[in-house]
């Protein structure tokens, strides 16, 4: 009976009683508990406070005890929950083995953690994995079931633990497990079996190289780990398992799958193959085909292979004939059109049944190629003017291409680049209009025809462009000679500018080549400083670009200048 709790004698019984009171709030160390006792001693203390205080320091210390142990209990189920959750998180079997003898080796801080798992075909139970083992020998011991420690687990479902496994005559010693355990040097050993419902897969071991007793708290902590290990050890093995059933499925579904594919191509050649014979057939042989990268063929693949043969070649003489009669059809209605034969309704309306709207407007092109045979030429821009809903073919021995567009340039350097890669050589295309209708498609072509001539003669080879393409070339080779646009684009920055600011640069750019280009000769002009001309240049030189004093630009820029004083004036 702790009497000086309850019932405080003298002064130093109730010193003493506080501070052992607060030693055991602080968590001090056993030892530290004597000090009340000898202090109230020191003090004068009688025999009954002495004795009192002795009883107090007695019951503090139970008390401690059980404290220390269930903080010992707390922090074991702490890891004991946490290894679940981690066991839970592995997938693989041997990451979870390894983590299960691991943990326990930190769990119950012994030597040596092992597994073994229990092989039923051979009726015995072998190590699978260790922690903290050193011995080639004990890492690949198996053992009978009843033989040794681990075997008397697996073969009892109970644990069992040894303070001294060599000393021990409870377990049937024999010479390869004996040896195995001597070469560790392994003396305690628990053993707890590793336990799904009623079946038994094997056993987890705690072992020390030096005599211990494992205490009861010790063999329910391992049994605990061991209870979790065989749930995690359980569904690793059916994941494995389901992912080699899921090859398996894979393989059989890649098999079914290749037939099928295989049935489904041969019931659709069969289908085409057929309907192609139908449509009729033509006694030319056009050439043969060919199959390389394969060592042989089954039978139904080369009866299919020859069928294929046969039936391609109808189809390139069908095909063939079918596009000779429809390009020299749209052949004849161009060379109609640009002769102006026949009346405009009869022509507009051979154009409908092929498919062209004559009422829409359409730009002429004349491609020409120095390499290309002129039949490969045709035959691309044919596909070209398919393609567009135009009409492609021979005229004054030009290919002429007619399709509707309402920008000529940019779509003559496009068709001039489609062209040169289906021949494989440059090809040069001039353009002209657009149109507004049959009647004007022959003044266009004879202006594309002047453009080419144009475009050859200047080096442009390969290039395609229209006569507003062609700057003051161009304005002198077109019959209705835009001049306001040439001016506009030719000097549109700078009039614009001039425009916005109140400035005059044009001006500035008439006197600067008036004078020969000489800046002193300028400035006199202009009546002002040569800074003013430099700054004023610069400025135009920003908003033509930094070319614009070359003598090809200064040409067209001079021509411009004197066509805008001439359009001004009227």
């Amino acid at each position: 009976m702790l009497t000086g709790v309850t019932a405080p004698g003298p002064q130093h019984s109730a010193a003493a009683l506080r501070g052992l009171l607060d030693l055991l709030a602080q968590g001090a160390a056993a030892e530290e508990f004597d000090r009340p006792a000898t202090a109230a001693r020191q003090a004068g203390a009688s025999a009954a406070e002495l004795a009192e205080i002795a009883e107090a320091a007695a019951v503090v210390l139970r008390i401690r005890r059980t404290l220390s142990q269930h903080r010992v209990r707390e922090a074991q189920l702490t890891a004991l929950f946490d290894t679940a959750s981690d066991l839970a998180a592995l997938r693989d079997l041997d990451a979870v083995l390894r983590a299960i003898v691991h943990r326990a080796k930190l769990l119950l801080g012994t030597d040596v953690t092992y597994l073994s798992l229990n092989d039923d075909t051979a009726g015995d139970t072998y190590m699978r994995v260790t922690d903290g083992s050193v011995a080639k020998a004990f890492q690949r011991v198996r053992l009978g079931m009843g033989e040794g420690l681990g075997g008397l687990v697996a073969q009892t479902a109970r644990p069992y633990a040894t303070g001294d496994y060599q000393a021990d005559t409870r377990f049937h010693h024999t010479t390869t497990i004996d040896s195995a355990v001597l070469d560790e040097g392994l003396r305690a050993i628990l053993g707890v079996p590793l336990r799904l419902g009623s079946h038994i897969i094997g056993v987890l071991y705690a072992a020390d190289r030096a005599p211990r007793e494992f205490t009861a708290g010790e063999v329910a902590l391992l049994s605990s780990l061991a209870d979790h290990a065989a749930i995690a050890i359980d569904g690793a093995r059916l994941l494995e398992e389901t992912r080699a059933a899921l090859v398996d499925l894979n393989a059989a579904s890649e098999t079914i799958r290749t037939h099928s594919e295989a049935m489904r191509r041969a019931e659709e050649a069969h289908d085409q193959l057929t309907d192609l014979v139908l449509q009729g057939a033509g006694p030319e042989l056009l050439g043969s085909i060919a199959l390389t990268g394969r060592a042989g063929l089954a039978d139904a693949d080369r009866l299919l292979f020859e069928r294929a043969s046969v039936v391609t070649a109808l189809l390139m003489l069908l095909r063939r004939s079918v596009a000779e009669t429809e390009d020299r059809v749209r052949g004849e209605l161009l060379g109609d059109l640009l002769s102006r034969t026949g009346d405009p309704g009869t022509l507009a309306a051979r154009a409908r049944r092929l498919g062209v709207n004559l009422t829409r407007r359409h730009s002429v092109f004349v491609a020409h190629s120095e390499v290309a045979p002129r039949h490969r030429l045709l035959a691309a821009t044919a596909r070209s003017a398919q393609a567009r809903n135009g009409l492609a073919g021979l005229h004054h021995d030009h290919v002429v291409l007619v399709a509707p567009s309402e920008e000529p340039g940019p779509a003559a350097q496009a068709l001039a680049a489609e062209l040169g890669q289906a021949v494989g050589c440059p090809v040069t295309v001039g353009a002209a209009g657009p149109a507004t209708g049959p009647a004007d498609l022959p003044h266009a072509h004879n202006e594309a025809d002047r453009c080419l001539s144009a475009l050859r003669a200047l080096g442009h080879t390969g290039s395609g462009g229209a006569v507003a393409d062609l700057g003051f070339i161009g304005v002198l080779l077109g019959d209705q000679a835009d001049l306001g646009g040439y001016v506009r684009r030719t000097l549109g920055p700078v009039l614009d500018y001039d425009s916005r600011r109140g400035t005059d640069l044009v001006a500035t750019l008439d006197a600067y080549f008036a004078e020969g280009a000489s800046l002193t000769r300028t400035r006199a002009l202009l009546h002002v400083h040569v800074n003013t001309v430099v700054q004023r240049l610069e400025r135009i030189g920003r908003l033509l670009g930094q070319d614009w004093n070359t003598p090809a630009r200064t040409l067209e820029i001079q021509l411009a200048l004197r066509l805008h004083q001439l359009t001004q004036g009227l």
